[in-house]
């Protein structure tokens, strides 16, 4: 996990479904980058290359919501978004996102300020999301879950911390 991340924006609006991250018939693939390939595609042919594009995605209210299919965080880290700032987000989707290891923050009032290819910049030891010459307060993330975004998400987290059998 990068404690500093800066990037361009795409935005989406509110109640962004897992089905329309990835549609249910990729649920058959694992890899990131295959899952990327189809991401958002319900959205048009175009969306995942289009979204290649960016760094960071902006999103309303209950960012995630729908079927509770991990593979949605990871369609969008395989698309090389490094994280997604939301005004709230489905509780699945949220700690799917962590054990996945993709960056996710709530701050209501930068979705509010943030435009389509305006930069982000996230401090994630600050908790504080700076858009152009405001800085916007967010919950700081606990240091037991920064760990497991630090390893790449859950998996390594265990991995690192469980003894050799």
């Amino acid at each position: 996990m990068e404690t500093q991340i800066v990037g361009r924006v795409f935005k989406f609006g509110d109640n962004v479904n897992s089905d329309i991250i990835i549609a249910g018939r990729y649920l058959i693939y694992i890899e990131p980058a295959e899952l990327a390939k189809h991401a958002f595609e319900m959205l048009g042919p175009q969306f995942p290359d289009k979204l290649r594009g960016y760094d960071i995605i902006v999103a309303g209210r209950n960012f995630g919501c729908g079927s509770a299919r991990e593979q949605a965080s990871t369609a969008i880290k395989g698309l090389g978004i490094r994280a997604v700032v939301a005004a709230s987000f489905a509780r699945t989707f949220y700690r799917n996102a962590i054990n996945d290891g993709l960056t996710i923050v709530e701050c209501p009032e930068v979705v509010a300020a943030a435009s389509e290819g305006d930069t982000l910049s996230i401090d994630l030891a600050k908790g504080l999301v700076t858009h152009g010459d405001r800085g916007y307060p967010f919950p700081q993330i606990p240091p037991s879950v920064r760990k497991i975004l630090e390893l790449g998400g859950l998996a390594n987290y265990l991995k690192a911390n469980l003894p050799a059998p």
